[in-house]
């Protein structure tokens, strides 16, 4: 069956496109008024807008090299001109300014010409956008970071203090392609060597199979009281069509019995006790609940047999699931661990600036957040999906010290 188009927003979108397209050349003449480069570049932009539409519409695969470059390769040009555009408009706004003010000075009128050294300084960041792009794409996808919280809780057991985990989130397996790179993830994880290990789900994209080839990896990761996981939005195989439903249950099934392979223990709204010395937590796990991404999980499930007076840690995706459940509980969950953001894979967390275009949709999208006397944590993700890079928001193992506070 084709694809229905619907011209009316396509043509729009296309003529803001074409739109942008000349501006950025109005300000690229100026910075190489050499004819031929405007030419080269103009035909350019077009034979790559012509090969993503044949990619889109004339392609049954998403997944599909072809796509995959093409898409990528108009990404970067295209936030590159949208940077360039939005620099020569500074510089339009502010001649116009100084028309106007020539014309209030009545000493007649006339638009001062485009400076020479601001286009330049455009261009500049045209090209620093294309270098910063890339960069994610090739190496900041992989660039793992270790980052490391000390929590305090007044009810902590005693043997517990000073008890750390090891959290990571959303895989997505299939997109991975470089196993040595993804190896030097699982090293640094094992190089924490904390008590406990969780992963907070989004093993795949969407097929069990995709982790097939990392099962190698992922099994090799050690922690003394266990390791621990949960299902994600994707982990259920609900973002691609199957020839039946039993065919996607049987997959959900597969994934399941791989998390067993990495010596994973799937919790599936259930709790189990973590003990030490005498003394125990309780560690929960839901299935994904998620506002707009499926709410299956049940936490009063998960929590049936615990005592208000517990020690909780939750493993839920989705921090939404937090915000609309779990931080007003009256069964008290101490610390909440999720992912599912990615922190978008772009943003800036440098110089006291903490920001991602992800923050209009959730309200708290990465790190420690706290409420009401309990601890939510958003890890960043270990791996990528859609955008096959991260820039400014690198992939994350998240350490975690419990430590009990020291009254007066």
């Amino acid at each position: 069956m084709k694809r229905k188009l619907n011209l009316l927003p396509f043509l729009f979108v296309t003529l803001i496109f074409f739109a942008l397209n000349a501006y950025v050349i109005s300000g690229l003449q100026l910075v190489a008024p050499v004819h031929g480069f405007v030419k080269a570049f103009w035909l350019g932009i077009n034979l790559l807008t012509g090969a993503l539409i044949y990619a889109i519409f004339g392609t049954k695969s998403r997944t599909n090299l072809f796509f995959v470059i093409v898409a990528h390769a108009f990404l970067i040009v295209l936030v590159g001109e949208i940077v360039f555009a939005s620099f020569l408009l500074i510089g339009d706004v502010y001649r116009m300014l100084i028309s106007l003010i020539t014309i209030f000075g009545a000493t007649g009128y006339e638009l001062p010409a485009r400076s020479f050294y601001w286009v330049n300084f455009a261009f500049i960041m045209f090209c620093l956008t294309l270098a910063v792009f890339i960069f994610g794409i090739i190496k900041g996808k992989y660039a793992y970071r270790t980052i490391k919280h000390t929590l305090y809780f007044d009810d902590l057991p005693t043997n517990f203090d000073g008890f750390t985990l090891t959290q990571i989130s959303d895989v997505h397996a299939g997109s991975f392609t470089k196993p040595k790179l993804v190896q030097k993830g699982i090293d640094l994880i094992n190089e924490q060597k904390s008590d406990l290990f969780v992963f907070t789900g989004d093993l795949v994209n969407n097929e069990a199979k995709e982790i097939v080839p990392y099962i190698n990896h992922f099994s090799q990761i050690n922690a003394r009281f266990g390791k621990y996981s949960i299902l994600g939005n994707h982990d259920y195989g609900d973002y691609i069509k199957w020839p039946s439903d039993g065919a996607k249950i049987e997959n959900l099934n597969k994934l399941k019995a791989y998390h067993h392979q990495l010596g994973f223990r799937l919790l599936l709204d259930e709790h189990v006790e973590i003990e030490k010395d005498g003394q125990k937590i309780i560690l929960a796990g839901i299935e994904n609940w998620g506002l707009g991404f499926g709410e299956r999980g049940d936490l009063a499930k998960a929590l049936s047999g615990t005592a208000i007076d517990d020690f909780k840690i939750l493993l839920s995706h989705d921090p939404s699931h937090w915000e609309a459940q779990v931080k007003n509980h009256p069964n008290k969950v101490h610390l909440s661990l999720a992912g599912h953001t990615h922190g978008m894979q772009f943003g800036i967390e440098a110089f006291g600036i903490k920001w991602s275009p992800v923050k209009y949709r959730y309200k708290h999208w990465a790190g420690i957040k706290m409420e009401n006397g309990r601890y939510l944590n958003v890890n960043r993700g270990f791996g990528f999906i859609g955008f096959s890079g991260r820039i400014g928001i690198w992939p994350e193992i998240t350490v975690i010290e419990l430590k009990k506070s020291i009254k007066p």
